[in-house]
């Protein structure tokens, strides 16, 4: 298994996580299909949103795999007027990672970046490595500590 940018970040900061690989469908890189093919509950799969506020700064929120985001939560979390999501086009060059592979870790620079409450109330949740296929199993504590996490109520 080859180390992405995300499980270098942990090992470099002595952060403990296992590794999930799973069969990549192309036409379905949904949190669903990936509860599917790891077998793990999908409240523990938090996906990885990216989106901009007002003033075009970047936003990363890391929400459950089967809820939805709520943009005027996030905003109003985020102290904003509004907020919406990052054009899919532009992922990859702001954050060095591709869709069904954007990872709270090890994006290419630091960005506020949120996480829904309900993480604080698992032993462990399971993020995206930074490319599709793979997820890092790791405490949610750990994660929240590490990136600098706010801690909100973002989905609908």
């Amino acid at each position: 298994m080859k180390k992405t940018n995300a499980m270098r970040e942990l090992d470099k900061n002595k952060i403990r996580y296992d590794v999930k690989e799973y069969e990549v469908d192309e036409n379905d890189l949904g949190a669903i299909a990936v509860s599917l093919k790891t077998g793990q509950d999908i409240t523990k799969i938090f996906k990885t949103l990216v989106l901009l506020n007002d003033k075009n700064e970047m936003l990363v929120a890391c929400i459950p795999g089967a809820d939805n985001i709520d943009l005027k939560k996030l905003a109003k979390a985020a102290g904003s007027k509004k907020v919406e999501m990052l054009e899919l086009k532009n992922l990859l060059a702001m954050t060095g990672y591709v869709r069904g592979g954007c990872s709270p870790i090890g994006i290419k620079k630091r960005h506020r970046t949120f996480i829904h409450e309900s993480a604080l109330t698992k032993d462990e949740i399971m993020i995206s490595a930074g490319v599709r296929g793979m997820q890092i199993i790791l405490s949610p504590k750990d994660l929240i500590d590490y990136v600098q996490m706010e801690v909100a109520d973002i989905i609908v």
